[in-house]
């Protein structure tokens, strides 16, 4: 059997070509995922940034919504960047009417946390696991405003909780599909190919 990890990116909005490129680089097989069959056919999923609303919304219309939780419920490797780390927390501080989850980190998020988009900007992030910061990318970025007991906090910029992990669910606020930095998604797929 291959050892080579096939890990989609969920392709309705977002950065999903960086994410495909940062993958490949830290020795994935990636896909762009659409559709529920596409899903059943990859062993770990990346959420990449976006708009967490409309990412909600398009989930629902593509029929993603349901087999994604069903998924990570089922401990499927996931991965979320951005408004991907709002889509994995369990609950949303100031939700949008109607926005939903697909949960999986027992966490609170807030929503444009860092500010809007012109408030946007790179720091170095030391991350639990990692042995040099890596270069985020903060792009209206949320935070985490608080774990449950089950969640590890992996990195915190200005006091604030940036990337979280929870069994095999990893979240960060920043972008590191951005930078050419490749560690984040390289301890992601370790992840995969340790569940496999």
């Amino acid at each position: 059997m291959s050892t080579t990890p096939v890990i989609g990116v969920l392709a309705l909005q977002g950065d999903v070509r960086e994410h495909l490129i940062a993958l490949a680089a830290a020795d994935a097989v990636a896909r762009p995922v659409r559709r529920p069959e596409e899903l059943a056919e990859v062993d770990g999923l990346v959420l990449p940034g976006g708009e967490s609303t409309t990412i909600s919304k398009l989930a629902v219309l593509f029929g993603l919504m349901e087999p994604i939780r069903e998924r990570i419920a089922a401990g499927m490797p996931v991965y979320g960047t951005c408004a991907g780390l709002i889509m994995l927390a369990d609950k949303i501080l100031d939700p949008r009417s109607g926005q939903e989850t697909f949960g999986g980190i027992d966490m609170i998020v807030r929503r444009n946390a860092f500010g809007r988009q012109n408030e946007s900007f790179e720091a170095g992030v030391t991350v639990a696991g990692i042995d040099t910061p890596v270069e985020g990318v903060f792009i209206r970025a949320p935070w985490v405003e608080s774990v449950g007991a089950e969640a590890e906090v992996l990195a915190r910029y200005d006091g604030h909780i940036v990337a979280v992990r929870q069994g095999k669910v990893l979240a960060t606020s920043f972008h590191p599909e951005l930078t050419g930095d490749h560690r984040v998604h390289e301890l992601f797929v370790e992840m995969v190919r340790a569940d496999r």
